[in-house]
């Protein structure tokens, strides 16, 4: 499944999380691997200071297994469904884990790198 998540970086944290993403610390042990480092190269910053991205997560509970990783550092906002599931081949069982290679959200991806800056110059 695909979201779009919304997210305020915690006061005090944005050097810790630059230092995980350098060192790509960032979600060692989960098994989501280097989608953290992914998420956080196409992530946008708006000018409020909430962070964008569109993230991939197989979790019964959005973002069950990533939630940990991402609140050492974040405080989300939203996090929304960001495809129609009905559509979903992962979600109708034709096609398991095809979120990965999908271009369902091209729409969502193109429309947020308009938006805000790059978090990660």
């Amino acid at each position: 499944m695909r979201y779009l998540v919304t997210a305020k970086l915690k006061n005090g944290c944005r050097h810790a999380l630059r230092r995980a993403i350098e060192n790509r610390s960032l979600g060692r042990g989960s098994v989501a691997g280097g989608e953290y480092l992914r998420d956080m190269a196409r992530a946008r910053e708006l000018p409020d200071g909430r962070v964008k991205w569109v993230e991939s997560c197989f979790c019964a509970t959005p973002l069950e297994e990533e939630r940990p990783y991402w609140e050492e550092y974040f405080r989300f906002e939203s996090i929304k469904d960001a495809h129609a599931r009905s559509k979903c081949r992962d979600e109708n069982g034709t096609e398991p884990w095809s979120c990965m290679d999908c271009d369902c959200t091209e729409k969502l991806d193109d429309w947020l790198t308009r938006q805000g800056k790059r978090f990660i110059p």
